[in-house]
């Protein structure tokens, strides 16, 4: 039934392009239209729809993300940041739907006699990309589109407004409110204590790829590119990017007491939902991210690595499950000077932050919400230093950062895109994301979930993707929010050049 449903959605929300009916369209966007009403409908039934961004209902050729969705009210005064704003929308859409076409099975789409399931698929992406640049022409050229397209261009909070209702959340949020804090305490005292080996194991450090030669100067020119951009969002190019992550990458101290602390590469199993774990190749997964501040677009480098589960610790563990794994970011001045980091588990948990001495905190409001954990403040991370963080045996809890510089290790872990887990080759021959259309990456549940569904977050510690994570059990919180930054801390950063 969810799935009809769920066709059943797809076919009203993209059977026309914007506000208008078919009959105001002309033949190509009438074909256009039709593509993508056909495209969807093959992409659900197949279940790899891609949950990283948001789908702008009635316009199937966009997305949108909690930073683009910022720009709304700029877009609404400036038609060359509307413009902009659109071609950034399909830009996403266009990524995404590259990914959900690699993982259909070939027989869902049509191909010319003889052609391979590639041909096909290249076809269905270019097929996609002409539609989509197609129908934003058609639908910028109305004035009762585009002031559409800017009201559904809104990502809903991973938050359930029902849970929280039944739930009791007015009432129950005093008690998580207690143990939130009981977990804080926990943490400060856990970063006060000095650290040892763990009982029966032992630590190994992991360092970045060799940093290409980038200096702070360069990454500065990088960086004030982004005033040629209308959104003022710094995008490096493929090297760029590629150097810029080796140079900020932090190195991370492991304490082992089994291969449930060992990190790698993920690779899927015949007939298993939930990845493996490769330890033979210790890689962390990376990908860029973005925060506004006072009006200006900060770039973030995002850093993943994941473990094959979080071990019980008993039979009454309500944490413990498939897959773990520690996300690490760093938020860069337009100078390509560190101002802040923080960190989470990839189910949205455990966030806390790590300012520089350019990063002061902002009081939490009146309310009790969660707000800016600060375990441990860092000094300012000079050229050719990189902070060290340490993690915690069978939990993987953060429990310190230090600062080193140059080569501290022999051991090294490769960077990968961290896109590369929307479409895994599979060992049947096909392609699969690692996440489901939820967001969710399948099996990695955990009982805690029982517990915590009051606080209205689904699925309380699953690993789930890039854009889906909640992050605050008492409030409303996202790691990915746009103003998350801006409302928590006060930063010093150079005056914006007119």
């Amino acid at each position: 039934m969810m799935r009809l449903l769920s066709l059943l959605a797809a076919v009203l929300l993209s059977g026309c392009a914007g506000l208008g009916g078919r009959e105001e369209l002309s033949p190509a966007a009438r074909d256009c239209a039709d593509w993508y009403r056909a495209i969807d409908a093959e992409i659900d039934a197949g279940e790899v729809r891609d949950a990283q961004d948001t789908r702008v209902p009635g316009f199937p050729y966009l997305r949108t993300s909690r930073l683009l969705a910022s720009f709304r009210g700029e877009a609404a005064a400036s038609e060359r940041i509307l413009q902009a704003l659109a071609d950034r929308m399909r830009a996403l859409d266009l990524e995404a739907r590259r990914h959900e076409i690699a993982n259909l099975a070939p027989e869902r789409l049509a191909a010319p006699p003889g052609a391979s399931a590639e041909h096909a698929k290249n076809v269905a992406l270019r097929r996609t990309q002409d539609c989509g640049r197609l129908l934003q022409e058609f639908d910028l050229a109305v004035p009762e589109r585009r002031a559409a397209l800017l009201e559904r261009a809104t990502v809903p909070d991973d938050y359930s407004a029902m849970s929280r209702i039944v739930g009791l959340y007015a009432f129950t949020k005093m008690l998580f409110s207690q143990g939130v804090r009981r977990y804080q305490d926990g943490v400060r005292a856990a970063f006060a204590r000095e650290l040892a080996p763990p009982p029966g194991g032992w630590v190994v450090r992991f360092a970045p790829p060799a940093p290409l030669d980038m200096d702070r100067a360069l990454v500065a020119a990088m960086l004030a590119r982004a005033a040629e951009d209308p959104l003022g969002i710094p995008q490096p190019s493929r090297r760029e990017l590629h150097a810029l992550l080796a140079a900020y990458a932090p190195s991370f101290e492991i304490e082992v007491t089994g291969d449930h602390d060992r990190f790698g590469e993920l690779r899927l199993l015949r007939g298993a939902a939930t990845p493996m774990v490769d330890a033979t190749a210790a890689a962390v997964y990376a990908n860029l991210a973005w925060t506004r501040y006072r009006g200006r677009v900060l770039l973030q480098l995002v850093y993943t690595l994941w473990f094959a589960e979080r071990p019980s610790d008993g039979s009454m563990d309500i944490l413990a499950g498939k897959l773990d794994g520690v996300t690490w970011r760093v938020t860069l001045d337009p100078e390509g000077e560190p101002l802040l980091y923080d960190a989470m588990h990839p189910c949205g948990c455990f966030h806390m932050f790590f300012p520089t001495p350019r990063a002061e905190p902002i009081p939490a409001p009146a309310e009790e919400v969660e707000w800016a954990f600060v375990p441990q403040r860092l000094p300012v991370i000079a050229p050719g230093e990189r902070p060290l963080v340490r993690i915690a045996a069978r939990t993987h809890y953060v429990e310190r950062v230090s600062v080193v510089k140059g080569a501290d290790s022999l051991a090294r872990y490769q960077l990968l895109p961290y896109d590369e887990l929307r479409s895994l080759g599979d060992p049947s021959g096909g392609r699969r994301s690692l996440f489901g259309p939820d967001g969710l990456i399948a099996e990695t549940e955990r009982a805690e979930r029982f517990l915590f569904w009051p606080m209205g977050i689904a699925s309380a510690g699953a690993m789930r993707q890039w854009g889906r994570h909640a992050t605050a059990f008492v409030g409303r919180s996202h790691f990915d929010d746009a103003d998350l930054v801006e409302r928590r801390f006060k930063l010093a950063i150079p005056e914006r050049v007119r």
